[in-house]
């Protein structure tokens, strides 16, 4: 049994907000300058190289990436065998991204009624989204999530009968009804099966993956590739001005679903796809 102070959640979740708001994770910053250095289109190139000096401009003057600091979204996925004490631990999430957006000086973007529409000013409350693992560590992953690509998701309710195809034509529509307004390039997060709700939520934990990790079953790996450089062959390009670079991955997370249904959701974030990970 690990025994888990809230305000050691607190802090962490503090830190991830203002890191992932700050600088990309590695995988997504080496994507960048792979498009950048392969980018054939001039104009695309340019706004790669320009999406470049702004991460440069934020990481050295500790400057937000983007203006849009998005909505907190919060996995927690939590052993078995930790206790937690000190207090609610949801009020101790949301405690760290209240500390993260007022003393990180970002963008408060929560409303607290969405028909009223009074801001909340502290970016609270957070989406979270709980699983208990085996173990006794405790991973967290904060993911800012911008409103302009957010919009641009999509859920498909399918029948059986339309298969792998519709399922490919399906992410292939959601995307190009996007086009410049997810702010390409983007990575597109697809879940696949479950239910209405538990695909989209496979689609927004599909875009915390390592976009350099392909899902381990073969046929969904295949696909991934596929729509990638279908996708890449839209012509949206970067800011949607045109250019090879409109995707940087295309993550896939697949789940049981019952005989009657084919559900499928497409959540796609912009060129930055914010996220922090963390395991205490």
């Amino acid at each position: 049994m690990k025994t888990v102070n809230i305000s050691e959640i607190t802090q962490n979740i503090k830190e991830m907000c203002i890191e992932a708001n700050h600088f990309l994770t590695p995988d997504m910053d080496q994507a960048l300058k792979t498009a950048t250095d392969s980018e054939k289109s001039p104009l695309g190139k340019q706004i790669l190289n320009q999406l470049q000096e702004n991460l440069k401009i934020a990481g050295e003057d500790m400057i937000p990436i983007c203006q849009d600091t998005g909505m907190a979204v919060i996995f927690m996925e939590i052993g078995q065998d930790v206790h937690f004490e000190g207090g609610n631990l949801e009020e101790a999430i949301n405690e760290g991204v209240r500390q993260g957006y007022t003393e990180g000086f970002l963008r408060k973007s929560v409303v607290k009624d969405p028909l009223v529409r009074e801001n909340t000013k502290d970016n609270t409350p957070a989406i979270i989204h709980y699983e208990i693992t085996t173990g006794e560590h405790v991973k967290i992953t904060v993911a800012p999530k911008g409103f302009g690509s957010e919009n641009m998701s999509r859920v498909f309710m399918l029948k059986p009968a339309d298969g792998i195809e519709g399922v490919k034509n399906a992410i292939l529509t959601a995307v190009r009804d996007a086009g410049p307004n997810a702010c390409p390039p983007m990575v597109v997060g697809v879940g696949i099966g479950g239910t209405f709700e538990k695909c989209a939520l496979m689609a927004k934990k599909a875009l915390t993956r390592p976009i350099n990790e392909h899902s381990e079953i073969s046929y969904v790996k295949e696909m991934e590739e596929e729509l990638l450089d279908k996708i890449n062959h839209t012509g949206i390009g970067p800011g949607g001005l045109g250019g090879a670079t409109t995707a940087l991955a295309v993550n896939i997370n697949t789940y049981p679903t019952h005989i009657a249904g084919l559900p499928v959701a497409v959540n796609i974030c912009c060129h930055v796809n914010r996220h922090s990970v963390r395991t205490i």
